[in-house]
């Protein structure tokens, strides 16, 4: 690498420990805003109640309702702008330190999991922005970005690889088109695993609150635009695989897994439109769905040995 192409490649490295330190500020600025609006949720619910004239008064619990940002509190939604906020500019640090070390290595930059894992922050900041646009779903910054600052640490930390060609296998525009559709899946994919989670989590408790409702269109929704995405994937894989190994399946470890976690996505959008399966017991397959991604872009690639490994950390 030329010394020009080793300082793009120092400066993608530091605009990535600048996204980080921003994003961990947005971190807190929604954990203080989801903070306040449990509070104020609290509050809410204990409202005295008046037996009648003279009579004593007493503590009533109302049904918890969900609290969409307008509900909050002036200041803790302030807060909560601030989070954003530094959500939008730790997103712009991310892409600029995708482009820069795309220029380092002179080709599209994932190549490896390390650039994976920042290209997926990447799309998983963006996907939670673009529906933050058009929903109420500020409850799950908090959580997306702890996420994206797990795969940013770990990607510094551990994966972390220079800047460098490909081996010649990787060469291909299918890597654009076959490794790009897979990280815009897995980064809404995260999205709707979030929401996932979120609604398992209220609608034991409050099932009927607004927000338990939302949370569920958000995941229905994040499913339904990921699934065809994850679907191309796959087949753009099995294209590649028969340019590069004159065959289109062969059950290699991270084909089988991309396959298994196609097959319970596809059970959660299948459940989801059948009676009986609807909302909680469908929104298992989506979290199963989700652990399976992660396994084959972890598990395998660290300790599964089969054609795919020579892309290395």
């Amino acid at each position: 690498m030329t010394t020009a192409f080793a300082a793009y490649a120092e400066v993608s490295n530091n605009l990535v420990y600048s996204a980080i330190a921003v994003y961990v500020g947005a971190m807190l600025a929604y954990a203080a805003e989801t903070s306040a609006r449990v509070a104020h949720s609290h509050q809410a619910r204990r409202r005295p109640v008046h037996a009648g004239i003279g009579g004593p008064s007493v503590t009533h619990l109302a049904p918890e309702v969900g609290l969409s940002e307008s509900t909050v509190p002036g200041r803790s939604s302030r807060i909560g702008a601030v989070g954003t906020s530094l959500m939008i500019l730790g997103l712009c640090l991310n892409v600029a330190a995708v482009v820069f070390r795309g220029v380092a290595a002179q080709r599209a930059p994932w190549g490896n999991m390390y650039e994976f894992a920042l290209v997926g922050a990447v799309t998983a900041s963006a996907a939670y922005l673009a529906f933050l646009r058009t929903r109420p779903v500020r409850d799950l910054g908090v959580w997306i970005v702890a996420i994206i600052l797990l795969a940013l640490g770990m990607a510094v930390t551990v994966l972390y690889t220079p800047a460098d060609a490909l081996v010649p296998v990787l060469n291909s525009y299918w890597l654009v088109v076959h490794v790009a559709a897979a990280i815009i899946a897995g980064g809404v994919f995260t999205l709707g695993a979030v929401a996932t989670a979120l609604f398992l989590m209220r609608t034991r408790r409050h099932p009927h609150a607004s927000t338990t409702s939302v949370l569920q269109q958000v995941s229905h929704t994040a499913h339904m635009f990921a699934f065809p995405i994850w679907t191309f994937a796959v087949l753009a894989g099995a294209v590649w695989a028969e340019n590069s190994w004159g065959r289109y399946w062969g059950w290699d470890p991270k084909e089988t897994w991309a396959f298994i976690t196609w097959v319970l996505y596809a059970a959660y959008l299948h459940a989801q439109a059948t009676t009986g399966w609807r909302g909680a017991k469908a929104s298992w397959f989506a979290l199963a769905g989700y652990a399976a991604f992660l396994f084959n872009f972890f598990g395998v690639n660290m300790w599964i040995p089969g054609l795919h490994s020579y892309a290395g950390v």
